[in-house]
């Protein structure tokens, strides 16, 4: 056999650092909170049109000048055509913001094409709506991961996923990053890359308990994640690099989408060993629980 990682001699060290970042994390959302895209809050939403393509960059530093430094700066279709997203429900927004940037750039004049309100009960709904989705997808792997495993699977499975959750809500909150239905959509993605993590470690453990019958539960999990080690690495880093192209060729409107999803991504990574398989160890995780019970035969005889 290949050399073996022991990957659990430091389970106790990392335990302790899966506990400060989740306090840390939890603490964050508590006291400062997230900071809501306008997606949540509701604001403004004006599309412009150009008579020559514009640069999104030329365009938010001419809002910034003006004032409007709170607006949210996207492509709509064509290279002419812009989408601005900003707080306030004043019907003059529209007028106004066009007004700016003709002043700052009267060679490219902007039209507006249309102006719409977001109420901030529809942005409530859709925040209401996400954290209940996510919610219920944590309850559906539970449920999924205990079926098709053993309970401590699915319990294991489900504290990892929520530590993952925990930990990139955290990152936004305590620096204050915009999130928004795009990010919500990434930290959704993340549940998902990290549970395939998981359940790949799980069910070589699971595989492993019947050809390693001498092994203990702890040199089961460190010869199960050596095995998948290469997979994993192989998956991730070609993941991260991708997001991380993705945050630097992205644009601003992807930036939190990739940020979330690069988090994500190294926090799953970590927790599918030191988080789903740590609680394993502490759940006494055994032979037997793998072994479905034997039914016991009726006497039916008078």
């Amino acid at each position: 056999m290949k050399r073996v990682i022991n990957f659990m001699a430091i389970r106790h060290l990392a335990f302790a650092l899966t506990l400060l970042l989740t306090v840390v994390a939890l603490g964050s959302l508590i006291f400062k909170g997230l900071n809501f895209g306008l997606d949540f809050t509701g604001g403004t939403l004006i599309e412009l049109g150009y008579e020559k393509p514009v640069a999104l960059d030329q365009v938010r530093s001419q809002l910034g000048a003006a004032g409007y430094t709170d607006a949210v700066v996207q492509s709509f279709g064509a290279t002419t055509d812009v989408l601005v997203r900003m707080p306030g429900d004043d019907p003059q927004l529209g007028a106004q913001v066009a007004q700016a940037l003709q002043a700052s750039d009267a060679d490219n004049p902007a039209t507006v094409k249309r102006v719409e309100f977001v109420g901030p009960a529809v942005g409530e709904e859709l925040r209401d709506q996400g954290g209940l989705g996510m919610l219920l997808a944590l309850g559906g792997i539970l449920v999924y991961v205990a079926f098709r495993f053993q309970w401590k699977f699915g319990f294991g499975a489900v504290v990892s996923l929520f530590h993952d959750v925990a930990v990139v809500l955290g990152v936004f909150a305590f620096f204050q990053i915009p999130f928004d239905l795009t990010v919500l959509a990434a930290v959704l993605a993340v549940i998902g890359y990290s549970l395939n993590d998981t359940i790949v470690v799980f069910d070589r453990i699971r595989e492993n308990f019947r050809m390693l019958r001498k092994a203990d539960l702890i040199e089961n999990i460190n010869i199960s994640t050596t095995q998948t080690l290469l997979r994993t690495l192989a998956t991730s880093i070609s993941t991260l690099i991708a997001v991380g192209a993705l945050m630097i060729f992205g644009g601003e409107n992807l930036w939190g989408f990739s940020l979330a999803l690069f988090i994500g991504v190294g926090a799953g990574t970590y927790s599918s060993v030191y988080v789903a398989s740590t609680l394993l160890v502490w759940l006494k995780l055994t032979r037997d629980d793998l072994i479905p019970p034997v039914a016991e035969e009726v006497d039916e005889r008078p």
